[in-house]
This record gives C-alpha cells, structure tokens and sequence, in this order.
C-alpha cells in the first residue's frame, strides 16, 4: 500500500532547468512581478494574434525557460462580487492537466501571491496536487512503475524565507486530502470496512495518532444498537463486516480545546430494503466520504503537530446491504441514548450508523477541556438540491450557534477555497421528527427521499440531537454541549470523478494551522 504524496520542492529561479515546463497561474501577465519579466514578452505576442489568451490553457515554446516551454492558465478576473480564491485552484489544476498533455514530467508551478488573496499560491498549489492524484488501485497496481502522475512538482517562491513553509503546509494538507480520496473514492470491495481499518492502522503506525478498532458483533450490538441494525444484513458476509474505527490525537500541553467528530462512512449504499432504483445506486461507494475526511483530518494533524489541541474521532464504516436479513422500515431500535426510534426509511442509514457514536461523545464530552462535538457526512441529496454541488453545509446547535462555529467554519474555509454554506435547525425539525405514535418516541425518517422532503437536509440534524439525547445539553441546561452537523454530500466531488478531500482544509485552517 503505497500512501506517499506527489514530491514537491520549491524554488526562487523561474528558469531552474532542473524542471522541463513552466506552468504559469495568475490573473494578467501584466501583474507579473519584475522577478517574472521574462514571462512577459512571450504572453504579449502570442496574445498579439489570439485574443483567446484569457479563456484557453495556451502552451508557448519559450526558450531559455525550463524545456523550452510555457503553459499558461488564467484565473480569468478575480475581482468581481461572486469571485473566489478557487480561481487559481481551478486554473492550476487545468495547467498542470494540460502539462501532462504536453509531456511534461517536473512542471514548475508559477502562482504569484495576489493582493487580495493571500494563499492563492498555496491555494494553486493545492489545485494543481488535486489533478495530480492517482487513485489508490491505479498505485497498487502499478507497483513497479511510477506512483505518481509526474517526477516532482516545482513551486516558485518569491523569497526563500516562504519556500520551505509553503512545501511543508502543502504536502501536510495534501496528505489528509490523499488518505481521504484513498478512503473515499476506492471502490466498495477495496475499501470494504475490514480494509479500510488496515488502511487506518497502517496510515497511523509511528505517529501520533491512536487507533482503536471495534469489529466484535456482540460489541457493536451492546453498545451501537442503531450501527448494528444497518450492519445486520451485512455482517453475514464476512468481508464485509462493520467496524468502528476510533482515533485520538493530543498535542503539547496543556489541552485548550477538544474535537469531537464522528464521520459517516457507508462503504457501500444499497439503500436497503427501500432500496435505491432506476440508476440512483452507481457511485454509492462514495457514501463513505464523511469517515474518510475525518481519517485525513486526523492525517493533517499527525504531519503538523498542533499544540494544545486534542481530537477524538470515530468512523462508522458499515454497508447498507438489501437480504433477507437487512432492517427494514417499521422497526423499532432503542438507541444507545435510550430513545425508541421508530425506522422510516431504510435509505436514511447514516443518521443510524452516526447516531449511537454521536451519543458516545456526549458521555465523553463531560471529561474533556472545552469540547465541541461534529458528525460528517455524505447524508442527503437534499444538501445538493438546495446548495448546489461545491458546497459543503454546516448548521449548530444552540450552543454551537452562539459561539459561532458554522460562520467560524464558513470564513475559514474562504481562505483556502473549501467553501461552506450555513443552514439552521429550526423548530419544524424537531418536530418532524418527534414519534407518530404511542410506540415511538423518535421517527427516523420519513418514506420520502430527501430531495422530495421540505428542509431534508437540515431534519436529520434534529434527528441525530434528539436520538443521541443531546437535546438534554442544548442552551437551556446546565452543561450546554456545541454540536455541529456537517453535510458534505455536495463538496465530496463528482462521480465519475475524484473525491475533493472536502472539509480537511476548513478544519485545517480554523482549528490546526493557528496552533503550529
């Protein structure tokens, strides 16, 4: 298992022949710093006979710069209301493809800082490691060849004081976004639960952070009884067989804050018995992105070292089988919080499988300095219906609203392009939620899918505070708990396509990056 990032090193020449292409990020050759004058001349005549300089990845023979050639990506302009700084993240990662096309092999990124966007060379960067992953299979079957797309990545720093920062925060963040396509994207045979534990266990072995596997099924019964109900089916097949994963990571001294999170990872959605027709089923296997971003957070953190800092975090890897033994709408499940929860639709597991490990915190929460609690997860089509694809979710509880974590979230994740919308738990959502009938005390859901369900994203967030009975700590007791629920089903990336590594460089930025 091979799990090393691309190679990048850094330097202050932009005509180091140690590299054989230029790749050329920015909004306007005219903007270029006198350190890039060479840069200019070559774009104004070619932009002399093409006028399409702006909308197209051009490659220029220039000599004199390394292998004769120039490939330039505009951002396009970057200073308009509804710009942001993915500009120079979608522009790197279009040069860099177009690179590969051209042959190049040791591309040297060129992504001057922009004025009003501070990380933008890092932000490129970051884009242009993006196109340049290779999945997991294609390295595991190609042992004896190349594990990358290209020899090394070049950065072009304007001083040498910012080069060895800039490689370190890129192959630090990138390593995080790495495991989690890992996870995420591989499909549901080789990221089944018992593998994506050995995947977990080899990525921490020799570093700071602890793993904890949880795979006895009498186990999981006792103490995650909604988790078991969904792993019911599968856990005849042994291969595919839930399992747990926890992961503890603490700084150097003394501990100022804790984070407690918990990822959806549904290894692969059938829907179950409601099960999912017409076409909906292909890409399932990347129902597991909530767990597999709270493995590469955890990543991050194992690369940079953040002091006074502490993290918790579970990933609930189960798959949402269809048998004669699967769960099935109409069943009551007493949680580990003790509520009856009466199942509505077997397509709404990852509430289930979150649930009880959400519950889990809570207890835990009363031990721990300052703790803020959060479940991510791929959970609902709604999330995309009502945002759009790019966009992750974000919605607090109470005390979690008063202390500002969702906008919290929202402008860190702007520095670095990981961008968030904020939704609210309302009222109507408790009260959807709230059971039917004598027999329960909690509905799960309704019949409907969650694109045809009005607020059918933000329901499940009252779903989780109400069964896990973390509605017995919101603002109106004595021990308020901040809790966070995190819908990523629009950020995770396209299928066909490769995962995002959607929330890592939010979290990264708000909570790790200020404590190296």
């Amino acid at each position: 298992m091979c799990t090393c990032i691309q190679p990048i090193e850094w330097t202050t020449d932009c005509k180091n022949h140690n590299y054989d292409g230029v790749v050329l990020v920015t909004q306007s050759y005219d903007t270029l710093p006198k350190e890039l004058d060479c840069l200019k001349g070559p774009l104004q005549d070619y932009s002399s006979v093409d006028c399409g300089l702006d909308d197209e990845v051009v490659v220029l023979k220039v000599p004199g710069l390394p292998g004769n050639r120039l490939v330039f990506a505009s951002t396009g302009p970057v200073n308009r209301d509804y710009d942001d700084v993915r500009r120079f993240s979608d522009a790197a990662g279009k040069g860099i493809k177009r690179a590969l096309k051209a042959g190049i092999q040791r591309p040297l990124l060129i992504c001057p800082r922009h004025g009003t966007y501070d990380k933008s060379t890092l932000v490129a960067a970051l884009g242009a490691l993006q196109a340049l992953y290779m999945p997991l299979e294609v390295r595991e079957a190609s042992v004896k060849t190349s594990q990358h797309k290209v020899c090394v990545l070049g950065l072009w720093v304007e001083k040498e004081a910012t080069g060895k920062e800039l490689v370190n925060l890129a192959s630090a963040l990138e390593s995080g976004r790495l495991a989690c396509r890992d996870i995420g994207g591989s499909d549901p045979e080789r990221m089944a639960s018992p593998r994506v534990a050995e995947y977990v266990q080899g990525l921490f072995e020799n570093t700071p952070v602890k793993v904890d596997v949880v795979s006895d099924l009498k186990v999981l019964e006792k103490e995650y009884p909604c988790l078991a109900a969904v792993n019911r089916c599968a856990s005849a097949v042994p291969r595919h067989q839930a399992r747990v994963i926890k992961l503890q990571y603490c700084g150097e001294g003394p501990v100022k804050q804790t984070l407690m999170l918990v990822g959806k990872g549904i290894t692969y959605d059938t829907g179950g018995a409601d099960i999912k027709a017409g076409g909906c089923m292909a890409g399932m296997h990347r129902d597991k992105c909530g767990a597999a971003a709270v493995a590469g957070f955890f990543e991050v953190l194992a690369k940079l070292k953040p002091k006074h800092l502490k993290v918790v975090g579970a990933m609930a890897m189960v798959r949402n089988s269809v048998g004669s033994d699967c769960y099935v709408a109409d069943e009551l499940v007493v949680s580990r919080a003790g509520r009856r929860v009466r199942v509505g639709n077997t397509d709404a597991e990852g509430r289930m499988v979150m649930v009880d490990l959400l519950c889990e915190m809570k207890e835990m929460a009363e031990f721990e300095v300052s703790p803020q609690l959060f479940t991510i997860a791929t959970l609902t089509g709604h999330a995309i219906r009502a945002m759009g694809p790019n966009y992750s979710i974000i919605m607090d509880n109470g005390a979690a609203h008063r202390s500002g974590t969702a906008q919290q979230w929202q402008k860190a994740g702007e520095l670095l392009g990981d961008l968030f919308e904020v939704s609210s738990i309302r009222r109507e959502d408790y009260e959807f939620h709230k059971g039917k009938s004598e027999y329960e005390e909690i509905l799960q859901s309704n019949n409907l899918p969650s694109t045809g369900t009005p607020r059918g994203h933000q329901t499940p967030a009252a779903f989780l505070i109400m069964a896990s009975g973390l509605d017995k700590y919101g603002v109106d007791s004595s021990t308020p708990l901040p809790y966070s629920h995190v819908d990523i089903a629009g950020s995770s990336g396209p299928f066909p396509g490769v995962p995002t590594g959607a929330p890592i460089l939010a979290m990264a930025t708000h909570y790790i990056l200020p404590n190296v």
